[in-house]
Parts: C-alpha cells; sequence; structure tokens
C-alpha cells in the first residue's frame, strides 16, 4: 500500500503546477483524497479534499480560486492543479486517505505520501 506524489518544483510567483498522488496496493475511489502541506516550522495544514462518492470538493480559504483538485479513477490517481502560485505556498505538500469524507483535521487521514517540495521564488 503506497501513496506517491509528484510533480512539485520551483516555480515563479503567478506561475501554475500540477501535483499528482498515485496509488498502488489499494484503489483510491472509494477514499476521500486530501491535499496538506507543511512549511519549515509551521504545522501541516488541509488545502483540499475531494470526497469518494458525489465528488465534493473543498478548499483552504488561502487557495480557493487558484487550485484545483481532481480526481481519475482509471488511473487511480488525484491531482492538485495550482495556478497563481504565490511565495507563500512554499511548502511540502503531501496526499493522503481518509474514510467515508474529508475531514479537516489530519488525524482521520490514515495513509500518507512522502510529500513533493513546491518551491516559489523568483
Amino acid at each position: 500500500v503506497q501513496l506517491v506524489e509528484s510533480g512539485g518544483g520551483l516555480v515563479q510567483p503567478g506561475g501554475s503546477l500540477r501535483l499528482s498522488c498515485a496509488a498502488s496496493g489499494f484503489t483510491l475511489d472509494n477514499l476521500a483524497i486530501g491535499w496538506f502541506r507543511q512549511a519549515p516550522g509551521k504545522e501541516r495544514d488541509g488545502v483540499s479534499c475531494i470526497s469518494p462518492n458525489d465528488g465534493s470538493t473543498y478548499y483552504a480559504d488561502s487557495v480557493k480560486g487558484r487550485f484545483t483538485i481532481s480526481r481519475d479513477n482509471a488511473k487511480n490517481t488525484v491531482y492538485l492543479q495550482m495556478n497563481g502560485l504565490k511565495p507563500e505556498d512554499t511548502a511540502v505538500y503531501y496526499c493522503a486517505t481518509a474514510r467515508f469524507r474529508c475531514w479537516i483535521t489530519t488525524a482521520p487521514y490514515d495513509y500518507w505520501g512522502q510529500g513533493t517540495q513546491v518551491t516559489v521564488s523568483s
């Protein structure tokens, strides 16, 4: 059972990145998938989440209108499209799975990826 994030990198302010969260050993389509981020010296915060059944999506206020979460069940992958990136978006981004629905806190999420670094800088 493994989650692997990819797609991070260095981008200039205003740029875009698409993060991927690919699962192996289990299917994502019946799980809620959350994206979280953690900057140095700060707590891990929720960024976005997609529900398992109706595909409802949720976003932190700081990323609304700029980030879009989506899932491709055929590829067993969830994506986070990030546009209009700002320096304050710099962090390690993690994806994680939870049962039944999206949760605000990290505790209900049981499987986590290793994280991918996103750096927004000129």
